[in-house]
């Protein structure tokens, strides 16, 4: 499909109309025509830490990372990691590219590496992704839902969750207070 999303940033309208994906920003990780998915990149868990899921497996945290936020990656499957990471690292068939610069994997493997003495440079770890079926995507875009940007590594790794929403704007020459809540009928 040569207009798929796969590598690019969706970024949440205001007035979404769904709470979950208020000021998200999604990182497009596949997209064809039977199926999108991506993982938010800005919403951390204030409950978890990336030491209490490597202690859950039973994993020792690097300590340069153990206080590391955990990020909300969407409402599917919110009890899987997925480990969005620099290309440094890679576990086969397990591993997707996203974009220049940025892998995808929801393995052990790559828990494991993040655990060891030689971590992906970049990562951050979601719980749970983004999903949609088959024209769901398409129609939320044609209700203007989501603004398309370009994939930044910056806004993708950055630990300043919540700024990325407003970063990922300013990418498009726009300023938050720009937008409006809702379309206005003429």
């Amino acid at each position: 499909m040569a207009d798929t999303l796969a590598g690019k940033l969706l970024v949440a309208m205001p007035g979404i109309g769904d709470p979950r994906f208020e000021h998200s920003v999604i990182v497009m990780c596949s997209h064809d025509a039977e199926h999108a998915m991506g993982v938010i990149v800005n919403k951390p868990r204030d409950e978890v830490t990336l030491s209490d899921v490597l202690d859950h497996l039973g994993l020792d945290a690097n300590a340069n990372f153990g206080a590391r936020a955990v990020l909300d990656g969407g409402p599917v499957r919110p009890d899987r990691g997925f480990v969005l990471h620099s290309e440094d690292f890679a576990a086969g068939d397990a591993t997707r590219n996203v974009a220049p610069g940025v892998r995808l994997t929801a393995t052990r493997d790559v828990l494991e590496a993040m655990a060891s003495e030689a971590p992906p440079q970049h990562f951050v770890l979601a719980l749970g992704c983004s999903s949609w079926g088959a024209g769901q995507l398409e129609d939320e875009l044609r209700h203007n839902a989501w603004m398309i940007v370009d994939l930044d590594r910056a806004i993708v790794f950055g630990e300043e969750h919540e700024a990325k929403w407003a970063q990922a704007l300013h990418a498009l020459g726009l300023e938050p207070a720009q937008l409006m809540g809702a379309a206005g009928n003429a």
